[in-house]
């Protein structure tokens, strides 16, 4: 009773939200893709990847008709998928730029092999040594005595309100001393992106922009599309990257050629692999490396709230980036009330799919 009760106000809450936007816009409302999903057809060729990428072959067509289906059920906005470098389908608006979320962690873990390289960055430095501290309440000792290294996998043993909060619960302040204990939370992921900004002296979207963006030929993505939330609870604003779907498939390229783009090493081999280290978890666990999560089939994902996905089988050499608008404004009320949700079950069914409609084992 209590689940259809809060059914039934979170769908008054959504038609709230909407006719508020009718009478506001005076025109037809815009939505229904957030809540419903879009159509999902094969990506119109003027903005295909097909320029960039090889087409595949060797590919049962019915078979990817069949798997892209089942994501026009699930409410995707769009899905890439790779294999071997080869375009192997693309399905919806992948030029379509909307949040990636929670991405965005993996994103700042290139940022910081890259800013390691250059010699910006130091990850075995304290909190302490750094000179960073918060506010209501201000940090501990002990807390002060997190690595840069322990906020890049979760285990700084802060758990500090932050600004746009997991909600919790969280566990108890100073019960953890750093390194000993995973939690997942967003102080640590806010904090280490000042931290970068503050050690680089470059703001995020301008450090991707010119390190990984422009190099790998992106087509959408502009330094303005990292934008930031302050707000009183802690000194570490909250940053989300928005980006396309085919943009985001440049940089999970990257994770499936060990770096590199068209021969230049973007991203260090050697950071590469650091960060796609389980540091939280074995490997029969879903383990979490520097910012990116790997999984027990050695599947490894970066992942964001509604769906957003890069997901890489290096064992089948399969590259899959899926995207689902979360909107903005009146349209992300009304998505985050009922809006589209596709989950790492759909990817799995999806990845089933992709492998059952190879014709051979190219």
């Amino acid at each position: 009773m209590t689940h259809e009760l809060n059914c039934i106000q979170g769908r008054k809450f959504l038609y709230a939200i909407l006719l508020i936007q009718f009478l506001i816009t005076g025109c037809k409302l815009t939505h229904p893709g957030l809540v419903f999903g879009p159509e999902l057809v094969p990506t119109r060729s003027e903005i295909s990847l097909s320029s960039e990428l090889p087409r595949a072959s060797g590919w049962n067509q019915a078979k990817l008709q069949s798997a892209m289906s089942f994501m026009d059920s699930a409410g995707t906005t769009s899905v890439i998928i790779i294999h071997n470098g080869e375009l192997v389908a693309e399905w919806g608006e992948t030029d379509k730029v909307s949040s990636l979320h929670s991405v965005r962690k993996s994103i700042v873990s290139s940022l910081y092999g890259i800013a390691i390289e250059k010699g910006l960055i130091d990850i075995s430095l304290t909190l302490e040594e750094l000179g960073l501290d918060d506010r209501n309440p201000p940090l501990t000792k002990q807390e002060k005595s997190a690595r840069l290294e322990d906020l890049l996998t979760s285990r700084s043993g802060i758990y500090h309100p932050s600004i746009k909060d997991d909600n919790g619960p969280y566990p108890t302040p100073g019960s953890h001393p750093p390194n000993t204990h995973f939690f997942y939370n967003n102080w640590s992921f806010n904090a280490v992106g000042s931290i970068f900004e503050q050690l680089t002296n470059l703001k995020l979207g301008e450090a991707f922009e010119k390190w990984i963006a422009n190099p790998t030929g992106m087509e959408d993505f502009k330094a303005k599309d990292v934008r930031y939330q302050k707000g009183k609870k802690s000194v570490f604003p909250a940053y989300r990257f928005w980006m396309s779907g085919r943009d985001l498939a440049r940089y999970a390229l990257l994770y499936t050629n060990q770096g590199m783009w068209r021969g230049k090493q973007i991203i260090p081999l050697e950071w590469l692999n650091r960060s796609l280290t389980r540091y939280s978890g074995n490997e029969d666990q879903v383990a979490y490396g520097y910012m990116w999560w790997i999984m027990p089939s050695g599947v490894y994902l970066a992942t964001g709230t509604g769906g957003q996905k890069i997901w890489i089988d290096p064992k089948n050499n399969i590259l899959i980036v899926n995207r689902v608008n979360t909107g903005k404004g009146f349209g992300r009320a009304a998505w985050w009330t009922s809006g589209v949700r596709v989950n790492n079950s759909h990817m799995r069914k999806l990845s089933r799919m992709i492998l059952e409609a190879r014709l051979d084992d190219s």
